[in-house]
């Protein structure tokens, strides 16, 4: 077999970079010899059991008769609009239909076998493609991608921790259950057709390669398959599915979801039967994921987000216990704390927003806006006023208490915990499925990159040839792009601004309303309509965004997918980090931070500064969390439960009603691929880590201000959980199977958001909160604290009252005169030691608890070191017998000839168990 692309990977190594000459840019060209095909014949399209004793050829759907499909492509064509388009339409058809057949004859160049098929209709036809990789193609591509491939079977190492500690107890395990045909472990080494001989199966070449593998090849051969100057980007599948040459590509599943009407017989179950009636119905809610089934049908990405999300949720029982019973203690306090207990307090004149009197030894309820005001005036202080209505602030007790300064350092601690555990997890999932060292060694570049890269550069851990492009240039790129990041944020800046306006303006317009509760409320119904019209905000510039990162990360070529999709998230997220959190941040930091005093108030654009509402800003914070956080999730799920539905109806309706018109009887039933077509595209895992991660930032950040996020996160996940699945399972086409080490940047992020969350709930403990000032009163003054709410209110100046001859007070530490008070300084030093000591202290109990928790269990770092071991005595032995004493650098030079495909464990270290190797 020869490749032209395949020379860089066999040009001799070169320290210096040179430019990539044009015969390099050519489509994958394998010759494939007519014997190499004369035994291999279009197989089965049925799901069989294990190959070989050893793995399960997975995919086929069908009868023996008929014919084996690696992938599908697929094409639409409307007469229609053929009869209808002028001059330009038809030149733009044209162009397209010339790719689409350039494409497919360098796919038969490359040695598929391509099959086409067509449905007519009366007004068009629907035509697939159905591709076929013949062995000497599987062989050469898995040889080129460096597949891992059995060499040994081992017993499957599943645990989980939960199931071994109730086993130890003696308790029964409600969440366990038997699944049916558990995947076997594998030692594993990159595939080499010198060595077929040493892999398992290798004497059935029908069924050696699984169907995941079979697709990751086709796949890689679509990505990198020209259909034009690749200099010009006219390369690949994804730029046809972009430019509309191809309506869709993907491989097929594993026959239909659900069970023959007989019913299920385990042994007889496909793959995609045993994951729909075994982790995709919402009766196993409260069972444990086959994760092991799961990576082996949809790979290992897939899997590390499902391990990543019922390993999370898991974890949010404690959380939502402790905050459910803190948020009971705050239910509690409502009607047992004094300060709030004083509901029929004599009303008389407030000042401004913000005027409270108290009787002596209880606490004073705040007036509401009166109806008189005007923004102007409102906007100068000038006068008092009063009425009769008063909102009651005891709701503010919910969440301001004690008990939430016990639960913020739970949570962070909590945070810690959980993602020092995810990392043993982590760990041990990828060693036993074979990708610890997926992204430092077996990674091969982006098809998109290699044909854009200028030079080839010799890659320092392998020592082969691959595209290359200068770090300087992507360095001026990322910084550019950053520009633009920066530009968002402005403009989500500038969202903020135009909520805030639009709360003070609604405050003033709803006070002004000749219905008594209205007026009463005003402050409420503008804060809660300002949520709504942010979360407006957030959904459409998230949009956009997106879009727009897309194109940015293009342009910064970056050189794998890895780290491609790495760069793409850390963009969106910082986006949608200040889209989501800008307001929440504004009403827990700055909102009544700035108002002024009676006389002197401070406006923005003309228009008076927000002030917290009588039960305080915590109060309006966890109003706010639960309607982005909640309404966020509603939106989610009743979008991924009512969207794909309506969408599919509509595939399957536009698709069954051509095959009606060209009089093909449905009783003939659907072929695989047609059935197949009828399913969404698969759409990729980002906004699903997107949407959890969010949901961790508001259960984290935020927690002082809503002990019940946890709960509602909890309630959320696990419906998320089944939603997900089935939503792969049953409702999308089959995605390739991509192969990972772990959840990729988003562990990186999760560990910023956890420190944040330290620092952000110190801060609003200390400044958002009562509970300082509380403690303050209750250590100087009364420990029952009779007369805090007095202690608390300002009186306005001398000026201010004798220009309206009465007086008022206000909520703040001032003087008569305006100028802050002692107290005031004397809480703001309590506040910051509060904020410096609870940081240090969590974060030294966090720091210990990482040195005391390791990041790889030490059961796998034994396995690694046991099987490094075993792999240097095979290379001793292997020289000792080829008579070679090749010094350990040029050991990669030294098994290529005389040991072939180094060993390797299934986490990716080097290993072996096999002598002969």
């Amino acid at each position: 077999m020869t490749s032209e692309a395949s020379s860089g990977s066999r040009r001799p190594r070169s320290g210096m970079l040179r430019r990539r000459s044009p015969e390099e840019d050519s489509t994958v060209l394998i010759d494939v010899a007519p014997e190499a095909e004369k035994d291999h014949t279009y197989g089965s399209t049925a799901p069989t059991s294990e190959q070989s004793g050893h793995r399960e050829a997975a995919g086929r759907v069908g009868s023996p008769s008929k014919p084996r499909v690696d992938f599908v492509l697929v094409w639409e064509e409307d007469l229609r609009l053929g009869r209808q388009q002028g001059g330009a339409g038809r030149d733009e058809t044209d162009t397209r239909g010339a790719w689409r057949e350039t494409f497919l004859d360098n796919l038969r160049a490359a040695g598929l076998h391509v099959d086409q098929r067509a449905v007519q209709g009366e007004n068009g036809a629907v035509h697939y493609v159905l591709l076929r990789a013949p062995w000497a193609v599987l062989c050469y591509y898995a040889e080129d991608l460096r597949l891992k491939l059995p060499l040994q079977e081992l017993p499957n190492q599943a645990s989980n921790w939960s199931a071994g500690l109730l086993a130890w107890l003696g308790l029964p395990n409600i969440l366990l259950e038997d699944v049916p045909d558990v995947p076997p472990e594998y030692y594993s080494c990159p595939f080499k057709v010198s060595k077929l001989s040493r892999f398992l199966g290798s004497d059935d070449q029908e069924n050696f390669f699984t169907s995941t593998e079979r697709h990751q090849i086709l796949f890689a051969i679509l990505a990198k398959t020209p259909y034009g100057h690749e200099k010009k980007g006219l390369c690949g599948i994804d730029q046809l599915l972009a430019e509309g040459v191809f309506s869709a590509a993907f491989p097929l599943h594993d026959g239909p979801f659900r069970t023959p009407p007989e019913g299920p017989q385990a042994p007889g179950l496909t793959q995609r039967q045993v994951l729909f009636r075994y982790w995709a119905r919402w009766s196993q809610w409260n069972k444990y994921q086959p994760l092991d089934h799961v990576r082996r049908y949809f790979g290992e990405k897939v899997a590390f987000y499902f391990a990543w999300l019922g390993f999370y949720t898991g974890w949010l029982l404690p959380a939502a216990a402790v905050g459910t019973l803190v948020f009971l203690a705050g239910c509690f306090l409502v009607f047992s704390d004094i300060p709030t207990s004083c509901a029929a307090a004599p009303i008389t004149l407030r000042c401004a927003r913000s005027a409270w009197t108290a009787p002596s030894g209880c606490s004073p309820v705040p007036a509401p806006w009166p109806r008189e005001h005007s923004a102007g005036r409102r906007a100068q202080g000038s006068h008092a006023s009063h009425s009769r209505a008063r909102p009651r602030p005891q709701a503010g007790r919910l969440f301001d208490h004690g008990g939430t300064v016990f639960f913020s350092a739970f949570m962070a601690l909590w945070a810690v915990l959980l993602l020092e555990y995810w990392k043993r997890q982590s760990a041990t999932l990828a060693y036993r499925w074979g990708c610890s060292d997926y992204e430092d060694i077996e990674e091969r570049p982006r098809p998109q990159f290699a044909a854009s890269a200028p030079t080839t550069a010799p890659n320092p851990v392998t020592g082969e040839d691959e595209p290359y492009f200068p770090e300087r240039s992507r360095v001026r790129r990322v910084l550019a792009g950053s520009t633009v990041v920066v530009m968002m944020v402005a403009v989500v800046v500038v969202c903020l601004v135009s909520v805030i306006l639009y709360r003070a303006i609604m405050a003033i317009l709803v006070s002004r309303s000749n219905n008594t509760l209205l007026a009463a409320w005003a402050s409420r119904i503008a804060s809660f309509t300002g949520s709504v019209v942010n979360l407006v905000f957030i959904l459409v510039l998230s949009k956009i965004y997106v879009a727009l990162a897309h194109i940015l990360t293009r342009w910064e070529m970056h050189r794998t997918q890895t780290k491609f999709e790495d760069a793409f998230t850390l963009k969106v997220f910082i986006f949608q980090f200040v889209n989501f959190y800008s307001s929440p941040i504004y009403i827990a930091f700055f909102k009544g931070r700035f108002v002024g005093h009676p006389g002197n108030y401070h406006t923005l654009f003309g228009v008076r500064n927000e002030e917290c509402a009588a039960g305080g800003c915590l109060i309006e914070l966890a109003q706010e969390l639960l309607v982005i956080m909640v309404g966020k999730q509603i939106i989610n799920n009743v979008q991924e439960i009512l969207v794909p539905k309506l969408q599919g109806w509509w595939q399957k309706f536009r698709l069954r009603s051509k095959k009606r018109k060209a009089g093909a009887s449905e009783a003939v039933g659907q072929a695989p691929w047609e059935a197949d077509y009828e399913l969404l595209p698969c759409e990729g895992l980002f906004d699903e880590y997107l949407e959890m991660v969010l949901q961790f930032g508001f259960v984290t950040i935020f927690v002082a201000a809503c002990p019940l996020a946890p709960l509602f996160a909890l309630l959320n996940n696990w419906v998320e959980i089944r939603l997900d699945a089935r939503k792969f399972v049953c409702e999308h086409r089959r995605p390739v199977a991509e192969r990972a080490q772990d959840i990729g940047i988003w562990s990186h992020i999760l560990a910023g958001i956890a420190h944040l969350a330290v620092v952000s709930n110190a801060f609003l403990l200390a400044f958002s909160s009562d509970f300082l000032p509380r403690a303050y009163y209750r250590w100087t003054r009364a420990p029952d604290l009779r007369g805090f709410v007095n202690f608390t209110l300002a009186r306005a100046p001398p000026a201010f009252a004798s220009a309206h001859n009465r007086t008022c007070r206000y909520q703040a530490f001032r003087e008569d005169d305006g100028q802050y008070s002692p107290t005031y300084w004397n809480l703001l030093a309590i506040r910051l030691a509060f904020v410096i000591v609870f940081e240090h202290v969590v974060f030294s109990i966090g720091r210990i608890l990482d040195l005391l928790v390791p990041d790889i269990p030490e059961s796998v770092e034994v396995k690694v070191k046991r099987e490094y071991y075993l792999a240097k005595q095979a290379l001793a032995e292997n020289e000792a017998l080829s008579g070679t004493n090749g010094a350990k650098d040029n050991y990669s030079q030294s098994s290529e000839r005389s040991l072939g495909p180094q060993p390797t464990l299934p986490g990716g270290g080097q290993a072996s168990q096999v002598p002969s190797l």
